[in-house]
């Protein structure tokens, strides 16, 4: 049996999967994300009800009417709209525009009929099949068409491109006629399923969805890059308008490119409640200033149309994200040469060496340069951290201000270090911390390499600590155990704490859950 899978054809074994599908093509694709299977091109396509006409002088949009009575005149425009394209404009008057002729299977009448303005009708001049014509009705008129027997031949309005109808003479042609894909006639037609789901013949799969970044906004599609580091991201939001993913809410970006929201844009707000959310657009809406265009979809729109809050979504980006963070130089360097990018090593320039920045910092300023400067570091200079997710609050200040969010590898300055005092401090924002309410807060004792933040119930309120002993009485930064919330601990890197100095700058990465 013949199916599509990302629009990609395959011939299968009867009784196949969605799972053997996706196998047999390799189709992007992670376990646990929603999955489009549109039952066939016939299923998919009755429930199709616009279509647009492109014409030399312009665009028209009509809209099927949702009438049973006249099946056959749709079935008749469905089977043979494509047979349109080439043909030039017939005749114009006051009233009408004819476009045509093409052979068609109905069968007319002789009666006269009265039209309004926007309605769409199939003529058999001369009363012949073989003479079948689209007329666009200008204004109210009566006329005799030939019409079949359903509705006076109308089948659908005009819902768009009306001064194109009038500018159109017969010296214009139809350049083509596609139908219109919205959301209505995909999540009709396609559902949400599993990779056991038995396949049919003519079925269409859809896997995942592919973006296409924008040069010009180079600090929004990083944040993009960010948000889909997994290879899938989940919706946090749906409305008929838009999907939104909400995980980076409260990262504040720059303002760059502003578009219009049309179907398959990707945005990010810059500003205001909401900053660093990020939407698909599902219908198309105006620009907005707080909007920064990040990019459209190129494939897969057909997921998310049919997704839900809750689902997950496989997402790729083309081109890919440029990250050499946390390789060393020499694996850096192996990477880019695949990617076509000269390697400049700063700071500790041994193979060896980790990377802790590069410059330029985002990926669409390093594909228009085509080199970037990677800075190297020892890798005793590196702490390892593991993250407490019952300070949620708290871990994802700490994530925030010091670049974790968006970078495999981030940065915090030695604020307090006294030898033999076995505690050290990093300075923290007062002006990121507002909300850390107490979680997570020690009970007995903190043990060594406990990383905590004063919470808000203390003044020095976002302050960050380590002890590098038990203490059964004081937290990391030195408040009482109620003003401190624990956010994780050091699990790599610890003996070299004691050996940094006051406006040190200390990398720190975390240590990822197998």
């Amino acid at each position: 049996m013949l199916i599509k899978i990302n629009g990609q054809e395959v011939e299968l074994p009867e009784g196949s999967t969605v799972k053997d599908a996706i196998k047999a093509t390799k189709a992007p694709h992670i376990e646990g994300s929603v999955i489009g299977v549109i039952k066939g091109k016939e299923e998919f396509e009755k429930h199709i009800n616009k279509y647009k006409i492109k014409t030399t002088a312009g665009s028209i949009i009509i809209e099927i009417l949702e009438d049973e009575k006249i099946n056959p005149l749709i079935k008749a425009w469905r089977e043979n709209y494509k047979k349109f394209k080439g043909q030039r404009i017939r005749w114009t008057t006051p009233d009408e525009v004819a476009i045509g002729p093409i052979k068609t299977s109905l069968e007319p009448t002789h009666q006269e009929h009265q039209y309004n303005k926007n309605e769409v009708i199939l003529s058999l001049s001369g009363f012949s099949p073989e003479s079948t014509h689209v007329i666009f009705s200008k204004d109210e008129h009566s006329s005799i068409y030939g019409a079949p027997p359903y509705n006076r031949g109308v089948f659908a309005k005009i819902t768009g491109g009306r001064r194109t109808l009038l500018l159109l003479t017969e010296d214009d042609h139809i350049k083509e006629v596609e139908p219109v894909i919205e959301r209505r006639s995909i999540i009709e037609s396609a559902a949400v399923t599993d990779l056991n789901t038995i396949l049919e013949d003519g079925n269409q799969i859809f896997t995942y969805v592919k973006v296409k970044p924008t040069e010009d906004s180079p600090e929004s599609v990083e944040h993009f890059f960010s948000l889909v580091e997994d290879g899938k991201v989940k919706v946090d939001y749906e409305s008929n308008s838009f999907i939104g993913f909400y995980t980076l809410e409260g990262i504040r970006k720059g303002l760059e490119r502003i578009e219009q929201r049309k179907r398959g844009t990707v945005t990010l707000r810059n500003r205001g409640r909401g900053a660093g959310r990020v939407y698909i657009y599902r219908e198309d809406r105006v620009s907005t200033p707080s909007h920064n265009l990040i990019g459209t979809v190129q494939k897969g729109m057909e997921l998310i149309d049919i997704a839900r809050q809750g689902d997950q979504i496989t997402i790729e980006c083309e081109p890919g994200r440029i990250m050499t963070v946390n390789m060393t130089q020499k694996e850096a360097e192996k990477y880019l040469q695949e990617h076509g990018i000269e390697q400049i090593r700063d700071g500790l320039q041994d193979d060896k060496a980790i990377i802790v920045k590069q410059d330029p910092k985002y990926t669409m300023d390093i594909l228009k340069e085509k080199k970037v400067k990677t800075f190297g570091v020892e890798e005793d200079k590196l702490l390892e951290i593991e993250m407490d997710e019952k300070a949620p609050r708290s871990t994802w200040y700490f994530k925030k201000i010091s670049g974790l969010i968006d970078s495999p590898i981030g940065s915090i300055e030695v604020h307090f270090a006294f030898p033999g005092m076995k505690v050290v401090m990093f300075k923290g924002e007062k002006s990121e911390a507002k909300g850390i309410i107490p979680e997570n807060t020690p009970t007995g004792c903190v043990r060594a390499g406990e990383l905590g933040v004063t919470n808000m119930s203390r003044h020095h309120v976002g302050l960050i600590g380590v002890r590098l002993e038990d203490n059964d009485e004081f937290g990391p930064t030195g408040e009482p155990f109620n003003a401190t919330n624990i956010i994780g601990r050091i699990t790599k890197g610890l003996e070299n704490v004691e050996k940094f100095k006051e406006g040190d700058t200390v990398y720190v990465r975390e240590k990822k859950s197998r």
